[in-house]
C-alpha cells in the first residue's frame, strides 16, 4: 500500500541511502547486484508520522516516583540522553516521523539534531521547543535572562516570543490556548483571539505553521478562527466552527488516546478515582466531537500526544478513528498523506514513491481489513533507508 490509494501486489521498492528510486513488481524490477530485503510475507506501508509528541518527556519507573514530578528534576541533557528510549519505541510501532509540541531548554531540538547527524536512533522529527503560553500572574524576580520561554502577557509579547523560538531553530510553533493537561481537563480560554491571531500571523511571517492547544470550545474557535494550521485536543466544538475548519483545510488532531493513557495508568500518576472519572468523560465527548468533525469533512492527522511510557502505544489512535466512522484506509491515512501534509511535507513523506524518504514498515496481515494489524502487528521498520526495527 503506497500511501496513494494504490496496492501493489508483488511489489520492489529499490532505495537508494535515504531515497526511493523506483517502485515497481516483481524479479525484473529488482536491480542487477541489489541487495534484497525479502518481505513478501507481509504487507507494506509507508512509515507513519504522529502529529503529537512530547518526546523527551521520560520516566524510568523507579519505585517512589511519578513521572512528572522525576521529569522536572533532570537537567536536560540527562532527559535527552534517557529519551532515547523513547524514541526507540516510537519506532517499533512503525513511526519514522513525529512532530514534537513542546519541550523545556529546547531539548526537542536537541534530539532532533543528534538524529539528523545520526547520533541518535529514533524519528524524524519537527519540533517547536517551547510552547507559548500565558505568563503567570507573578514573575519570579530571579527569573534567569534570554529568551521569554514562550512566556506572555498580551499581544506585544508576541512577536519576541515567536522570534525566540524561530531563533532557536524550531520546525512549528506550538501555543497553549486553553487549561488542560494531565489530570486537568478544564479546558478554560487562557489566551484571546487577539492573541492567537497575532501570533499565527508571525509565525507565518517567518515561515512557521502553528499548532494551537485547547481543551475547550472557545480556544478552539479562537484558533480556528485566528488561523493555525491544527487543532490539539479540543472537545464540544460547535458546528459553524467545524465549517470553518473544512473551508480552511485547518488540520484536527484529537488526541482521544492519551486520556485512555492517563486513566489506565492513573496509579502512576497518582490521580484520584475523581479524576479518572474525569478523564473518561471527556474522551466521551472527545470522541463524539471527532464523530462530528469526521461527518463534517474535517481533516484528521493522528497524534498520540506521548509522554513518558506512552511512547510504544503511539498508533494506539488509530483504533478510535475505526470507532468513530473512519474505514481502516482512512484511518491509516491520517497517519501517512494527511500527516505529511500537515508538515508541508507531501512530496517527501506519506507515501512510497520515488524522491520520497526511504521510510518503510512491514506489518502481518491486511491492513485494510483491520487497523489492528498496523498497531500490533510490525514486524520491520526502515527510517530513511535504515533498517530500525527486525522482528520477522
Amino acid at each position: 500500500m503506497d500511501g496513494t490509494g494504490r496496492t501493489v501486489r508483488d511489489a520492489v521498492v529499490v532505495t537508494n541511502a535515504d531515497t526511493i528510486v523506483s517502485v515497481g513488481t516483481g524479479a525484473n524490477a529488482v536491480p542487477r547486484g541489489a541487495r534484497v530485503i525479502d518481505l513478501r510475507r507481509y504487507t507494506g506501508i509507508p512509515g507513519m508520522i504522529d502529529a503529537h509528541t512530547h518526546i523527551t518527556y521520560y520516566w524510568d519507573g523507579t519505585a517512589g516516583t511519578d513521572p512528572w514530578r522525576q521529569s522536572g528534576r533532570q537537567r536536560s541533557q540527562v532527559t535527552v540522553f534517557l529519551a532515547q528510549e523513547n524514541a526507540r519505541r516510537t519506532l517499533e510501532t512503525g513511526v519514522t516521523t513525529i512532530r514534537d509540541l513542546g519541550a523545556s531548554d529546547y531539548s526537542d531540538l536537541a534530539m532532533r539534531d543528534l538524529i539528523n547527524r545520526g547520533a541518535m536512533v529514533g524519528p524524524r522529527v519537527f519540533a517547536a521547543g517551547y510552547g507559548l503560553h500565558r505568563a503567570p500572574a507573578t514573575t519570579q524576580p530571579n527569573a534567569p535572562p534570554g529568551p521569554p520561554r514562550g512566556r506572555l502577557t498580551g499581544v506585544d509579547d508576541v512577536a519576541a516570543a515567536v522570534k525566540a523560538q524561530v531563533d532557536a531553530g524550531a520546525d512549528v510553533i506550538k501555543v497553549y490556548g486553553s487549561t488542560g493537561s494531565g489530570a486537568d481537563v478544564t479546558g478554560n480560554e487562557t489566551l484571546t483571539y487577539d492573541e492567537m491571531k497575532a501570533i499565527v500571523d508571525a509565525a507565518h511571517a517567518a515561515g512557521k505553521r502553528v499548532a494551537i492547544h485547547s481543551y475547550g470550545p472557545d480556544g478552539g474557535r479562537d484558533a480556528v478562527r485566528a488561523g493555525a494550521e491544527s487543532l490539539e485536543h479540543a472537545i464540544d466544538l460547535d458546528d459553524s466552527t467545524l465549517v470553518r475548519m473544512v473551508a480552511q483545510g485547518t488540520f484536527y488532531v484529537p488526541t482521544i488516546d492519551h486520556n485512555r493513557y492517563y486513566a489506565e495508568y492513573h496509579q502512576q500518576f497518582n490521580y484520584t478515582p475523581a479524576q479518572v472519572a474525569a478523564l473518561d468523560s471527556f474522551r466521551l465527548r472527545n470522541i463524539e466531537t471527532a464523530r462530528r468533525a469526521l461527518k463534517a469533512g474535517v481533516k484528521f492527522a493522528m497524534g498520540s500526544d506521548a509522554v513518558f511510557n506512552m511512547f510504544g502505544q503511539n498508533t494506539h489512535e488509530l483504533g478510535w478513528y475505526t470507532q468513530i466512522g473512519m474505514t481502516p484506509a482512512q484511518a491509516l491515512a491520517t497517519a501517512t498523506t494527511n500527516g505529511a501534509a500537515l508538515l508541508g511535507m507531501e512530496k517527501k513523506l506519506g507515501a512510497v514513491a520515488p524522491g520520497y524518504f526511504a521510510d518503510l514498515v512491514a506489518v502481518d496481515g491486511d491492513p485494510l481489513a483491520d487497523i489492528h494489524v498496523v498497531i500490533d502487528k510490525v514486524r520491520w521498520v526502515m527510517k530513511g533507508g535504515r533498517v530500525v526495527v527486525d522482528r520477522r
